[in-house]
């Protein structure tokens, strides 16, 4: 499975789930993650989130003294955030057509692990690439425990159901690794929704 053979896929079940996704609010394990990762920032740095979905980190960054750009694949997202005030702009994670080091931090939640394996290392290199020399990358998807493997969910209760790629504890950790720096590496909570949470230094 290559990621050029999901993303269309993907782009129309988030475009349906927009609405959905903009009334829904933020775990407190989620604002938790975001508020340790934002510590770790300078202040009034450049942030790029990507996956941004609705746009509501985008929004906690930027009311928190960043320069945010989102970007995500799903143009009904991209809209949400725009609606918010924010630059976004429709871009997958394999055409990040920003400057190289165009930014300070790099925030994804929640959605590398729509990319399979072996596009993965070209995603965090996509990544690597616009961020500045010692700028960090917050990566968190779900994996490891009983979570494992590629495929796309047929109850995923999305339409069309979306793929997933999740790895374990380590293979997670390599792939980073291989790119970045591993300044974290830490797990939330267990079972079917057991978090994989990385900082990542470039």
């Amino acid at each position: 499975m290559r990621y050029d053979d999901v993303i269309r896929q993907l782009r129309t079940a988030y475009d349906r789930d927009a609405g959905q996704r903009d009334a829904s609010g933020k775990a407190a394990w989620k604002q938790a993650e975001r508020e340790a990762f934002l510590g770790r920032l300078p202040p009034h740095g450049k942030l790029l989130e990507v996956g941004a979905g609705t746009g509501q980190d985008s929004v906690y960054f930027r009311d928190h003294g960043l320069d945010v750009v989102a970007v995500d694949l799903s143009p009904e997202m991209v809209a949400r955030c725009r609606e918010k005030g924010l630059d976004a702009r429709v871009m997958d994670f394999l055409n990040l057509n920003f400057a190289p080091g165009s930014f300070d931090a790099v925030y994804a939640l929640n959605c590398l692990l729509h990319v399979p394996d072996r596009d993965l290392p070209a995603v965090l290199e996509a990544i690597h690439r616009v961020l500045r020399p010692g700028g960090l990358f917050f990566l968190g998807v779900y994996g490891g425990g009983s979570l494992a493997g590629e495929e796309v969910f047929d109850d995923d209760g999305r339409r069309p159901p979306r793929f997933f790629s999740f790895r374990s504890d380590e293979e997670i950790q390599e792939y980073a690794g291989r790119v970045f720096e591993v300044v974290d590496f830490h797990v939330v909570g267990s079972g079917n929704t057991r978090f994989q949470s990385l900082t990542l230094r470039a």
